[in-house]
């Protein structure tokens, strides 16, 4: 294996995205690139980071992985009906005005089938990728995929060793975390801050600006 390089939280801020991919020393013969969930909602453009995305896998399926955050799950259940309101509460009415159509919101079913096959976590033989963190004490394959996606301080304050390190999104930072056990890349994109690609296994910080 090559190196690896996970991205934080994105938040529909296309523009950050293309200039972080265009800094990062990418080679897609040997390396992979790991997005880390929380591709939509709350920043100005989350259909065009989906559709960028998509692209991207298609592209180069077996050198992208795309995770599954809290913002995609939220997505999908307000979709199927459920937990509506949570969903507008946490940013969800500026990704569906995007696809809204005559008034009514249609998502086509490429969108769905790619949010489908988002996985809840990745694993190497030296590390843990996942959006938001894992539960101290329990084998990651016993993890709920609740925790995986929405727990912070359990995790966070944690210095469990879930014997590889853990790279996590999902709990802005101004700087990314970096402790024995975990690294935290979030680095509060749509907040201003900036979006934050680590390439393992050098522990080297790629950032952008992400100020508007």
């Amino acid at each position: 294996m090559g190196r690896i390089f996970a991205v934080g939280d994105i938040h529909g801020n296309l523009d950050p995205l293309e200039d972080l991919l265009a800094k990062i020393p990418l080679d897609w013969a040997d390396d992979y690139l790991v997005f880390l969930g929380d591709y939509i909602d709350r920043g100005p453009e989350p259909r065009l980071v989906l559709d960028f995305l998509m692209a991207l896998k298609e592209k180069h399926p077996d050198r992208v992985v795309c995770l599954l955050g809290n913002h995609e799950w939220m997505f999908l259940r307000y979709l199927e009906g459920y937990g509506r309101e949570i969903y507008l509460l946490n940013g969800g009415e500026i990704t569906l005005a995007q696809f809204l159509e005559d008034g009514i919101i249609h998502v086509p079913t490429t969108y769905i089938s790619f949010l489908r096959t988002l996985l809840p976590y990745w694993e190497t033989d030296r590390y843990i990728f996942v959006h938001a963190g894992l539960r101290p004490g329990i084998p990651l394959k016993d993890q709920t995929l609740k925790d995986l996606l929405f727990i912070r301080e359990e995790f966070i304050y944690s210095d469990y060793d879930w014997g590889k390190l853990v790279i996590f999104a999902h709990t802005p930072f101004f700087e990314p975390l970096v402790s024995p056990n975990k690294i935290g890349i979030d680095t509060g994109c749509v907040y201003g801050g900036a979006l934050t690609a680590l390439e393992l296994p050098r522990v080297l910080f790629h950032t952008v600006s992400c100020r508007r």
